[in-house]
């Protein structure tokens, strides 16, 4: 086959059947190389250990790092990968399918709306985007191509068993009319500003890029100086480069209640914490996001606490404070409490019998969806579905930004979902956006 011609086939396969018809009469399993997806790894290093393996059973013909040494260690475990230090020329390598974005946050929504624009598979760890503008322009330019790429944000948890469990006893009534949702997460990194200039890096980091579109800030190794895979926690909490716990673990707790609520973005948003600091985002805050009505449940609001902010208690026989990220379902008739592999169910009150709940049969629950990189590999050779897809996932970290935006603005603002615009107070919706460097464009 020509590579133009390879790549509709992988395209076009048998939707819905999990496997491809090849013209030898192998399925997919039998990892012909046509059957092969042409991979870039941007961002080879760290997290993106992680993939190697999923990874490691398709062509991985590039890979991209800013740092020449992660280049090094990944050009050993993919020697004929081609090396690339700018993701704006790996985008443009022969006959690519598919990339993952395994770089900083600042460069995620730029990545992956660049890579569907060019007709490409796209999985990138999370967060998907750090401000509200950025999910809503991945989001809709995912939902033009929905019918031919398959997107995945790296919320790898989604995949416990727990997840489906509790979709399935919340949808069905356990706590009665759902109420109210929160989730927390206990992380405290407390930084006082940016980090001063410490001279120049060393030669093989390119630290201009490692900047990208965001704004000038000098060099300094404790940006660095994490350990791999977790080196993010030295640099996420500046505005600049990530929105904080938002989007580092808030990505995957939030994921814990969006997964069962069927919420798409929030009419209004509250917040309170502590006081601005216009380096940093914050390590204690609490917002509340309103989510209107849909046709299972009345409408509800969903609150994220995050850096020792909680919940309270439903019973005092309850100690929230020792599970350090997780969700909790108030309803009518009782709730639950969740982390992300356990449930517990709380019956409340002298009507909550549980008589009112009729567990599913076994022949009724969700199937498993197995490993989730995995997941997404498969969805690019056949029907394209992934549990944690560019809307599902945009719509879960612009409702969490617009949380941000909230306490950046220090009151209430009123959102209008169809137009992606602050109706309440122009100054809060100029929080939407984030400032970049000239030459930098999400669209290109």
């Amino acid at each position: 086959m020509s590579s133009i011609n390879r790549r509709n086939f992988l395209k076009s396969s048998a939707l819905g059947t999990g496997l491809l018809i090849l013209p030898s009469g192998f399925h997919a399993s039998a990892q012909a190389p046509s059957n092969k997806l042409n991979i870039a790894l941007i961002g080879s290093d760290g997290r993106a250990r992680a993939h190697y393996d999923s990874i490691g059973t398709e062509n991985v013909v590039a890979i991209c790092d800013v740092d020449e040494e992660h280049l090094a260690f990944a050009g050993e475990v993919f020697p004929k990968a081609k090396r690339y230090v700018d993701w704006r020329e790996c985008l443009e390598h022969p006959d690519l399918d598919a990339v993952v974005i395994v770089t900083t946050d600042q460069t995620h929504a730029f990545i992956a709306n660049w890579a569907m624009l060019r007709g490409l598979h796209v999985y990138c760890e999370k967060p998907l985007a750090i401000s509200v503008e950025e999910a809503q322009v991945v989001r809709k330019t995912y939902m033009k191509r929905k019918n031919k790429l398959a997107t995945q944000v790296g919320m790898q948890r989604h995949a416990h068993p727990n997840f489906n469990r509790l979709r399935e006893i919340i949808k069905d009534g356990v706590v009665g009319e759902l109420q109210e949702v929160s989730a927390w997460g206990n992380r405290q990194i407390p930084k006082p500003g940016y980090l001063p200039d410490a001279g120049k890096p060393p030669k093989h980091l390119h630290y201009d890029l490692w900047l990208g579109p965001s704004p000038y800030h000098p060099y300094n190794p404790e940006y660095f100086s994490g350990r791999p895979g977790a080196n993010c926690l030295q640099w996420n909490m500046y505005w600049d480069f990530g929105c904080g716990q938002i989007g580092d673990m808030g990505s995957h707790t939030m994921d814990i209640a969006w997964n069962c609520i069927d919420a798409t973005v929030p009419t209004a948003a509250t917040a309170t914490g502590e006081d601005y600091n216009p380096d940093v985002t914050p390590v204690r805050m609490t917002a509340t996001m309103e989510h209107p009505a849909n046709d299972w449940r009345g409408a509800v609001n969903v609150k994220w606490y995050q850096g020792g902010d909680m919940p309270k208690s439903p019973d005092s026989m309850i100690d929230l404070n020792k599970i350090g990220h997780g969700a909790m379902f108030k309803g009518s008739k009782g709730y639950v409490i969740a982390d992300f592999t356990k449930r517990i169910i709380i019956p409340i009150g002298n009507e909550a019998d549980m008589t009112y709940y009729q567990p599913r049969k076994e022949d009724e629950l969700i199937p498993a969806m197995g490993h989730f990189q995995k997941q997404w590999i498969n969805a690019c050779k056949t029907d394209l579905k992934t549990s944690c897809d560019f809307k599902y996932s945009a719509d879960m970290i612009e409702h969490m930004l617009l949380g941000l935006a909230a306490y950046r603005h220090g009151g209430r603002i009123e959102y209008d979902p169809n137009k992606g615009r602050v109706t309440n107070s122009t100054k809060a919706n100029d929080l939407l956006k984030r400032p970049y460097r000239d030459g930098w464009s999400l669209k290109g």
